[in-house]
């Protein structure tokens, strides 16, 4: 699954392999579910939701992303660069 977080932009490689590294285990099956659909996703489409170009319509969908993207905070801050939104 790693392998599948590598979407050639460092912006989503660093925030899907962070939040598959530190939440995968811990996560729900419904949340691991919406991961790995979310990984199918176009990179268009999952740039313009981890980058906040555009809004998920589903509401799991969309609350996994802000679990991504408060990991991505935490983590960027952890290595005290700037945040990455």
């Amino acid at each position: 699954m790693r392998w599948r977080c590598r979407r050639g932009m460092k912006e989503l490689d660093l925030l899907l392999i962070g939040w598959l590294e530190r939440r995968f285990e811990a996560a729900s099956d419904a949340q691991r579910g919406e991961f790995e659909a979310l990984l199918e996703l176009p990179d268009p489409q999952l740039a313009g939701y981890l980058l906040r170009r555009e809004p998920p319509e589903r509401a799991p969908v969309a609350a996994l992303v802000a679990s991504i993207l408060a990991e991505g905070c935490i983590m960027s801050s952890k290595r005290g660069g700037g945040n990455l939104r």
